[in-house]
């Protein structure tokens, strides 16, 4: 079945009109070093003024081609036109009231979305938030509530935020840690697995991980396993098959609250509406954000209805939490996510990416490996015939990218991964341009 997308209010093609930066961007870039905190810091040193689809403009008129998508929150493209007017509708009734003081519909209607397409056909219930870390934050606190427990087990690579408790959770430490401490306690870390490094199957990795627990905590103690289905900022790394499975059946069987954190692997990115699908896992609690809100800031928890409902009233919420702008955006990407079978989109965009790229890594000893699943893909690199991170390329292939009128991110523990998060409603042939783009870059660092 052909897919048929909206109209993108930009066309979809890179342009450049300057170099990269250009010289309105240099001049806010002068005024931003007066007024901006030093330690804001930008993939990009030019500025945008209009976003469509997989397409950024710049102040200096530049079409950049977008393989970031915000991070993965733009999955169903930038300024969506129907999530544009699904907001334009409602800030013309109301921007604001807050759901713990004056309730309305739209929060409801999204959290019966939510029941609908997350994995499991348990009784559920939700709680919308402002981000990913409140996302997971609030997981913690719900199974901890409904367990009676106090441990919190995450994995070895992992990224869940920037709040005390999440910086606590997160296995990198600069930027995201470094200074910022003492943080939560009661976290403790485990091996995840990492088949490029570790070379061990699934059910290998996964024992290493509960005997590490059981040792170090106690399945006793632990209230909540928190896992990334695909580990995000850490490398993009895919867990051998069978892992996650593994895990999943040890948590069951100790009572510990299985927390899958789909911030950045949720809503159609990994080829499935959710990563835990691929290898039909079922988790009791999932934290969600990024692609949820069409490109605005919302996030939920949404878990199994003994759990979420263990929590005293008043014990979950927020201010903004479920504001009903980003509510009404959200209930027009999700829409679009079923409408327009944007996993299917983003399986299509892996098998593009992946034939063109792992044929790049059989000619440049520079790359180790070529993974993901869907539109969530990286590239790693390495010293040749080493695994030796290399940063210094990655940062290079990135660079080369930008100059050419293509963003792509790096991500990794040790900051050598290029990964690529397209919208899901890129164009073939703009991807095909991009890629023409990322290749050449790739084969300089063979040359």
């Amino acid at each position: 079945m052909t897919t048929v997308f909206a109209p993108m209010p930009l066309t979809q093609e890179r342009r450049l009109a300057t170099t990269i930066p250009g010289p309105r961007s240099l001049a806010l870039a002068a005024r931003r070093s007066a007024v901006v905190a030093a330690g804001v810091s930008s993939t990009l040193p030019v500025y945008i003024a209009r976003a469509g689809g997989a397409i950024l403009e710049d102040v200096d008129g530049n079409r950049l081609v977008d393989l970031g998508s915000g991070i993965a929150v733009t999955s169903v493209g930038a300024s969506a036109p129907e999530v544009v007017a699904a907001v334009a509708a409602q800030v013309a009734d109301f921007t604001h009231t807050c759901f713990m003081v004056s309730p309305y519909e739209e929060y409801v209607q999204l959290c019966e979305v939510l029941a609908r397409l997350t994995p499991g056909t348990h009784a559920k219930r939700s709680v919308l938030v402002n981000s990913g870390a409140e996302a997971v934050e609030n997981a913690v606190k719900i199974a901890r509530r409904a367990t009676g427990r106090d441990a919190v087990v995450v994995l070895d690579h992992a990224y869940h935020g920037r709040t005390n408790l999440t910086m606590a959770m997160t296995a990198r430490a600069m930027p995201y840690k470094t200074g910022f401490g003492p943080f939560a306690g009661e976290i403790y870390r485990v091996p995840a697995s990492y088949p490029l490094r570790d070379g061990l199957t699934g059910e290998q990795a996964a024992a290493r991980a509960i005997d590490t627990a059981q040792r170090q905590v106690g399945a006793d103690r632990i209230a909540a396993l928190v896992v990334e289905p695909i580990l995000g900022e850490g490398g993009f790394v895919v867990p051998a098959p069978g892992f996650l499975p593994a895990l999943a059946a040890w948590a069951r069987e100790a009572g510990i609250v299985l927390v899958a954190d789909e911030v950045q692997t949720g809503f159609a990115r990994t080829g499935a509406m959710f990563a835990c699908e691929h290898e039909g896992v079922v988790p009791d609690l999932v934290a969600l954000a990024k692609g949820i809100g069409g490109g605005l800031p919302l996030g939920a928890v949404t878990g199994r209805a003994e759990l979420m409902d263990a929590v005293h009233a008043g014990g979950l919420g927020g201010t903004y939490g479920g504001n009903p702008v980003a509510c009404a955006a959200a209930l027009a990407a999700t829409a679009l996510y079923e409408r327009d079978d944007l996993a299917a989109a983003a399986r299509a965009i892996e098998a593009r990416v992946l034939g063109r790229l792992r044929a790049v890594a059989a000619d440049v000893p520079a790359v180790a490996e070529v993974r993901g699943r869907g539109a969530m893909l990286a590239v790693e690199l390495v010293r040749p015939g080493t695994l030796e991170p290399d940063k210094d390329s990655a940062a290079a292939v990135a660079r080369a990218c930008l100059a050419a009128g293509v963003l792509v991110l790096t991500c990794g523990t040790w900051g050598n991964v290029v990964r690529l998060l397209p919208p899901l409603v890129i164009t073939p042939e703009l991807l095909d341009d991009a890629l023409d783009v990322l290749e050449s870059a790739l084969r300089a660092l063979g040359a």
